[in-house]
């Protein structure tokens, strides 16, 4: 079977799991909500089909397993919000539609994503205004400040700030990386001694930028990605392990700062050390969503059959706890193993880049959905304090999902010119 029947041939196993929980709440409630669920699943996958088609007419190289995993991802959530509530299942519905109107416009224009590397210093201005504006004209949701109210809807810039984080530190970092890595393979110092002022610019300005975010947008998870997806391009492109640790040592000092001086991030760690010290209160969210995820077993009570509607925010931050409770462990960890699927296959794609500009670009994008995954994943399930950061393609949020759709989208680009293994 070629290459893009491998990818259609996906397209259709996913289209039948996801039509099967379309399928499972139109049973249980035959009302106009569950027709407009089936409906969603069958436009979805005709959707991708299309897209697959077109690629192969047009000879396009993409790897064959990222859009069949996008589609179990976004599928997977669309029946879980139709199941929680119909309002978010027909409003997310339509940013997918909006998402893969985005991925096809990636495909088709962003391929001479090269040219970006010479306005790298005019998208890192585009970000920090996009950074600031919230603060003066934002609206606070869920503890946070990013958001911006635009009447018909709201759009988070940080969603978006995220990739233009990508393109500016891919460009600067094959611009700058004699500077930052100087040459010397073969002498075992260049691992142990650190480079000069110069060289660590870039890490204290994203060190101040993942403060700042802190300080102002009171963002603890938009930080850490922030941060987390710089140090991973840094040591890529340079693969200084000294990087990893004075950066992970910096924020772990501002984070321990923001815990002094910020109420919000003061409020999340110590509901994250004992939730249990208001059980009604701040640590409500995550203690019902420990119970969940215990209700859940390993197979799950059924889809429709728990009672996820007892945790606050479960459309958004707290999604996983609801997967867990109806499809059990073995579906969590399917969910999981989904998303790692898609980190390998971005891995892959930098590895067989076709020159290091592409490397550190697939390489950067791979890393802040990994770490996004991780860090909402972890908070749900108290590994980590919550953050409020939106689980990919799964959780309810438009701007979360536009931007991760132009990612994926960035990634099937690279992997179209990538060597062929």
């Amino acid at each position: 079977m070629s290459g893009r029947g491998v990818e259609r041939k996906l397209l259709f196993i996913a289209f039948i799991y996801i039509l099967t929980g379309m399928l499972v709440l139109y049973l249980r409630d035959r009302g106009q909500a569950s027709l407009w669920a089936l409906a969603a699943a069958v436009v979805m996958f005709a959707v991708f089909m299309l897209f697959s088609v077109i690629w192969q007419y047009k000879k396009a190289r993409y790897d064959f397993f990222i859009a069949p995993l996008v589609f179990f991802l976004t599928g997977t959530g669309i029946v879980f919000l139709f199941r929680l509530e119909p309002a978010y299942g027909y409003r997310q519905f339509l940013w997918v539609l909006a998402g893969l109107t985005a991925l096809f416009a990636t495909t088709a224009f962003g391929r001479r994503y090269r040219l970006l590397a010479d306005y790298q210093y005019l998208l890192a201005l585009v970000g920090i205004v996009a950074l600031i504006v919230p603060i003066f004209f934002g609206v606070e949701l869920g503890g946070g400040k990013s958001w911006l109210d635009l009447g018909l809807f709201s759009l988070q810039p940080s969603e978006f700030v995220k990739l233009l984080l990508v393109f500016f530190l891919g460009s600067y970092l094959v611009e700058n990386r004699l500077r930052i890595s100087p040459p010397g393979a073969a002498d075992l110092t260049r691992y142990y001694v650190l480079p000069g002022l110069r060289g660590w610019g870039p890490l204290l300005g994203m060190w101040l930028t993942a403060l700042l975010v802190l300080a102002f947008q009171r963002d603890l998870g938009t930080a850490l990605i922030y941060f987390g997806t710089f140090l991973a391009m840094v040591y890529v492109a340079t693969a200084r392990w000294t990087y990893i640790v004075t950066g992970a040592v910096l924020f772990l000092a501002g984070g321990t700062t923001a815990f002094l001086k910020v109420s919000h991030v003061h409020t999340r760690v110590e509901i994250w050390l004992n939730p249990w010290v208001s059980p009604a209160g701040s640590g409500y969210q995550i203690i019902q969503s420990l119970y969940a995820i215990v209700a859940g077993g390993i197979f799950g009570s059924g889809l429709n059959a728990g009672f996820p509607g007892f945790i606050p925010a479960v459309h958004t931050d707290f999604i996983f706890a609801a997967i867990c409770e109806e499809t059990g462990l073995l579906g969590g960890v399917g969910i999981l193993l989904l998303y790692m699927m898609l980190v390998a296959r971005g891995f892959k794609i930098a590895l067989t880049a076709r020159d290091e500009y592409s490397c550190l670009m697939a390489a950067g994008f791979t890393a802040l959905f990994g770490l996004q995954v991780l860090i909402i994943t972890a908070g749900v399930t108290k590994l980590l304090p919550m953050t409020g950061i939106t689980l990919p393609f799964i959780s309810y949020g438009g701007s979360s999902l536009v931007a991760n759709f132009i990612l994926a989208g960035m990634l099937l680009n690279i992997s179209g010119e990538g060597k062929k293994t």
